[in-house]
């Protein structure tokens, strides 16, 4: 039984939360078994709970269709033995289905139900406006975005305009003058007041599903190119090393990956840029820098050897983004314009000159005081991944992974996510998938997975596991 590490809640994040995160958090929460109900269940009870402070007499819920609305319709039920409770919703075309399954609770309640579609249903309502003690806002969620529209911004007037205090479920509704914001985990806006939903530690702390949804969808009408374009300089004394990171920055998404390398190899997805000589020296630099500059992501020592860490040095100032690996990790460290170090427990200790502890929470502690020059991902059992502000933990993977080419892979994978998203994410991103590839890739095989094997996995989790 998996359990998390004592003292992982120093990793909690706190303050306001974007709406991209949150959702990342909720998805992450039913991941591990927390379904969407239970949450809104407990939303509803807290929102009520605040709802009723005071004594209001008739409470009025004003309710959207999405899972906001949910929040609101599950606390007029809470309320239907302390209030005259009564409830105004969009009708029902196009409900979320926990909304619907809210509003099919309701019709068993104490509850007045009060449909509407345009405006002049709210008009007519407008009694209940007008006599409320409270007014609990449950029309729009923090996905809302855009100029509200009829018949949302009747609603909104009408609610300004009868003198009772507004009560906002999470988010203000945008134009509402909300006296007081019940917000559910964390703040989305400030000045609000936090209950706890029950969101369980690890939904935060620890990378998963959620984080999928950070990926951006393609446009169709997008050009060759757009995707990314990922120069990989390697290679020499390990010849396979810079092409299984090509193939994981292809699978990643990018949609053009270069490999200069003194070494081909003929894999006709990948561009070859061939370098004079058997290892990569600064008399390669006049032709590896240009490249560096046209590339969204320079990707840098896999199976480039230790005595090439000059020509590193040299090129990293010319990279608008890298991801530097294996052979780069050494002091003096590289440092691009966006940099992610995709480091093992050895190369960790190599590029910081600081020993490790064993425990994940000591870990998580020596990366996050380390990630003062990018993001750094630590590769092991369980992964480590800070920008010097924020830790995350990865759990997925098995011990087939060990197999020489993973990380490389990895490398390449981090590549094609940082071309479209920022480094953290990308990092986080990459390992969950990268991990969950690997087991992919054991359950077809039974064992004895190849590095090419797993590349051959991430589209499926990347794309697929949304």
């Amino acid at each position: 039984m998996s359990v998390l590490p004592a003292g992982i809640s120093e990793f909690l994040e706190t303050g306001i939360v974007t709406h991209a995160r949150m959702r990342v958090i909720d998805r992450n929460a039913i991941s591990l078994g927390l379904t969407s109900l239970q949450m809104m269940e407990s939303a509803g009870k807290s929102l009520a709970a605040m709802a009723a402070e005071g004594s209001p007499g008739l409470v009025l819920v004003v309710c959207g269709k999405g899972n906001n609305g949910g929040d609101g319709m599950a606390a007029a039920r809470y309320l239907q033995h302390t209030a005259d409770t009564h409830v105004c919703y969009l009708d029902e075309r196009g409900m979320s289905p926990e909304c619907a399954a809210q509003l099919a609770l309701l019709r068993t309640c104490k509850v007045g139900l009060h449909p509407f579609r345009c405006a002049e249903d709210l008009r007519n309502a407008s009694h209940l406006f007008d006599n409320a003690g409270l007014i609990i806002d449950a029309v729009l969620g923090t996905g809302s975005g855009g100029p509200l529209r009829e018949p949302l911004l009747t609603c909104v007037q009408l609610a300004n305009r009868s003198g009772a205090p507004i009560l906002s479920a999470d988010v203000p509704t945008p134009g509402i003058n909300a006296a007081r914001i019940c917000a559910f985990h964390r703040p989305k806006v400030p000045g609000s007041e936090i209950v706890d939903i029950g969101i369980p530690l690890g939904a935060e702390t620890t990378v998963g599903p959620g984080e999928l949804t950070l990926v951006p969808a393609r446009d169709p009408d997008a050009h060759k190119g757009e995707g990314g374009k990922v120069l990989v300089i390697g290679g020499g004394p390990y010849q396979g090393a810079p092409y299984l990171a090509g193939i994981g920055a292809l699978r990643a998404g990018a949609d053009i990956v270069r490999i200069a390398s003194p070494v081909f190899e003929p894999i006709p997805d990948l561009i070859y840029e061939r370098l004079s000589g058997s290892r990569i020296t600064e008399e390669h630099l006049e032709r590896l820098i240009p490249l560096a500059r046209e590339a969204d992501v320079v990707v840098c020592g896999n199976g480039l050897g230790s005595e090439s860490h000059h020509v590193v040095l040299a090129i990293a100032p010319h990279c608008r983004k890298a991801v530097f690996d294996a052979d780069a990790l050494r002091q003096p460290l590289p440092r691009a314009g966006e940099t992610i170090y995709t480091p093992h427990a050895g190369e960790f200790v190599r590029m910081t000159g600081n020993s490790l502890p064993d425990d994940p929470v000591g870990r998580g502690r020596s990366v996050k005081s380390a990630a003062i020059s990018g993001t750094i991902l630590l590769k092991g059992r369980i992964d480590v991944i800070s920008d010097g502000a924020r830790v995350r933990f990865n759990k997925t993977g098995t011990p087939g992974m060990a197999v020489g080419g993973t990380g490389d892979v990895l490398a390449g994978v981090v590549s094609g996510l940082f071309c479209r998203i920022p480094a953290f994410e990308a990092a986080c991103i990459a390992a969950y998938v990268n991990g969950r590839a690997g087991a992919a890739a054991e359950s077809v095989s039974g064992g004895g997975i190849l590095a090419s094997e797993v590349a051959d996995m991430i589209p499926g989790q990347l794309y697929g596991g949304k």
